[in-house]
């Protein structure tokens, strides 16, 4: 998938390919030339990927080949087994749990699971998890906690699954018992949104120690096409509303609803899968070491002391910038 704002740096790539090609099958040394259009194609990332709109963003972050929970897991942790079931209803492919061996030290890591095509989708639910997933993800935390193992969150959904048997299993009440939970967990927990972070879904794996979002990700209560429809009645003008929501990491980061965001590969996590995720290793691995210094009733008070600051300048009164 090419988006248009995309399609220049494509398009030079592609001729590079050509002219390496050319140079190949014909002897000829055009590494002048090659390199001087190489050089090009920096300059020309920099400058699109550099001044990105936050609808831009949007599109990056959904994007198809962008790095799922099961890539990160696969390229930060050894050793892992994944868990199934919620020991109540079944189990739901949508949130994917297990525990791993992250650096050495043992984790339990829960994320939600987008697929790169149609047929991972569909056997995914495009990532939006029902009742029965974050039962499951709220198991293993509590695993976790009974074995003193860190817990490492992955963040990527459009939302949790809205259909009508979700809602009769429970979903709202699940996501809030998942958000409570993690608030009392005695272990070290970290966040990290990677994706899309969309609304309660995503809330109840995102009530961590430390949340960390990737450059490229994004983290509302709302998609933007919802947004615009409630407000304006025109989906359409959902690149306005991307605008005005303040989704992205950096607007995040500015307001302190994140501590970090994690720098990606130019271009994008999906351009360079294995830096993306050196990248993401570094941050975690020092947030980590940061927590585990932490006794886990100190660990508790500064957690709730942190979600109950959140929110007082958008009490009645105060100024909203």
């Amino acid at each position: 998938m090419v988006y248009d704002f995309e399609q220049p740096i494509i398009e030079l790539e592609a001729k590079i390919n050509e002219l390496q090609r050319f140079a190949s099958e014909k002897g000829i040394d055009l590494s002048r030339e090659i390199e001087n259009l190489e050089k090009r194609a920096r300059e020309l990332k920099q400058t699109i990927y550099g001044q990105l709109t936050p609808w831009q963003k949007v599109l990056i972050a959904r994007h198809p080949e962008r790095p799922n929970t099961l890539d990160y897991i696969n390229m930060l942790c050894t050793d892992f087994i994944e868990f199934h079931g919620d020991r109540c209803f079944g189990d739901d492919p949508a949130i994917l749990g297990g525990i791993a061996r992250f650096r050495g030290r043992a984790v339990t890591v829960i994320g939600h699971l987008k697929g790169h095509d149609t047929r991972e989708n569909l056997a995914r639910n495009f990532g939006m998890a029902h009742p029965e997933g974050y039962r499951k993800a709220l198991r293993l935390m509590r695993q976790a906690e009974k074995f003193k193992r860190p817990v490492i969150t992955f963040i990527d959904t459009p939302g949790a699954y809205p259909g009508m048997g979700a809602e009769e299993r429970g979903q709202a009440h699940v996501i809030a018992l998942c958000i409570s939970g993690m608030l009392a967990l005695r272990v070290p927990v970290i966040s990290v949104i990677m994706g899309e972070g969309g609304s309660g879904g995503a809330l109840a794996l995102a009530a961590g120690d430390r949340i960390l979002m990737q450059e490229h990700a994004i983290f509302s209560v709302i998609s933007p096409e919802a947004y615009a429809t409630i407000l304006w009645k025109d989906a359409s003008r959902c690149r306005d509303a991307a605008g005005v929501m303040k989704i992205t990491a950096q607007d995040l980061h500015a307001r302190q609803l994140v501590d970090e965001v994690i720098p990606e590969p130019l271009g994008g996590a999906h351009r360079d899968k294995k830096e993306a995720a050196r990248m993401m290793g570094e941050v975690i691995a020092r947030h980590l070491e940061e927590l585990l210094n932490h006794p886990a009733d100190e660990l508790i008070k500064r957690r709730h002391a942190r979600f109950r600051s959140i929110g007082p300048e958008y009490l009645p009164g105060n100024n909203i910038t």
